[in-house]
């Protein structure tokens, strides 16, 4: 008896849900919402994408996240044999492109101006992701609730499956902080909760990153369809839930 072989043949579909799982490390957004996708190709198993970025001048590091994640998410993709993903018009595009095609990594290709790790940049940015999401999780639930008292705020006090929150649960889970009911929504960077006297400092903090966290998106958002006019058709309207509130946290403050 001949057995059934399953059918693994690729879709550009598979391969653009496949890219949808990088996120620019510094917008925090899927490169596919932003409009970083420049074209996929799909032949048999053999993929090949190309990726543009707002800039010629984007850091060759921020770059490098990018180009070698995608490499890794497509290749990940059933019935893949082949991946080829290349940088377009980047003034290390050609650096990139060899580097990424030999499989030299990092350092091997950037060589002494390779920085030592890219795991704490990395970190670095997941956690601006993570306290960005926090406030915007906290500002959901304060223009509902004004008189809620945010120092005292748990997990399980944000409303289950809205998108702040979920949101806010994946950047916990990437970090390894509790995401039990419990756990304190308002922390700081090392995950503990602040003295309730210190709530409203932390609060102004998370939201000066959320608003450096968003204004770069949506000026690199505005970046890329300048350099490539027609490109805002790629990219997909961030969610409204970016609006502002005065900065405070004490019971009995209105929006």
């Amino acid at each position: 008896m001949t057995a059934v072989l399953p059918d693994l043949t690729v879709t550009e579909a598979e391969v653009r849900a496949a890219l949808g799982t990088v996120v620019d490390p510094e917008l925090d957004e899927p490169i596919t919402d932003v409009g970083f996708v420049r074209s996929v190709s799909v032949q048999g198993g053999a993929v090949e994408v190309h990726l543009r970025l707002p800039t010629s001048f984007c850091a060759p590091n921020f770059a490098w996240l990018m180009v070698s994640d995608a490499h890794d998410a497509v290749s990940a993709v059933p019935g893949v044999g082949s991946v080829v993903v290349e940088l377009d018009d980047h003034h290390d595009s050609d650096l990139i492109n060899r580097g990424m095609a030999a499989g030299l990594g990092y350092r091997g290709t950037f060589g002494h101006e390779a920085e030592d790790s890219l795991d704490e940049l990395r970190a670095t940015f997941q956690r601006k992701a993570h306290t960005a999401a926090m406030e915007r999780a906290i500002t959901a639930l304060v223009r509902t609730d004004p008189a809620v008292d945010v120092a005292a705020l748990t997990l399980g006090d944000l409303p289950a499956g809205e998108h702040t929150t979920d949101a806010l649960l994946r950047r916990r889970a990437t970090l390894g902080l509790p995401v039990d009911d419990g756990a304190p929504v308002l922390v700081r960077d090392d995950g503990t909760r602040p003295d309730p006297a210190q709530a409203e400092m932390v609060l102004r903090r998370a939201r000066s990153v959320r608003i450096s966290v968003d204004g770069n998106a949506h000026f690199c958002r505005g970046l890329l369809t300048t350099r490539y006019p027609g490109s805002e058709a790629d990219q997909t309207p961030r969610p409204e839930d970016r609006l502002l509130l005065p900065l405070t946290v004490s019971k009995g403050t209105h929006p």
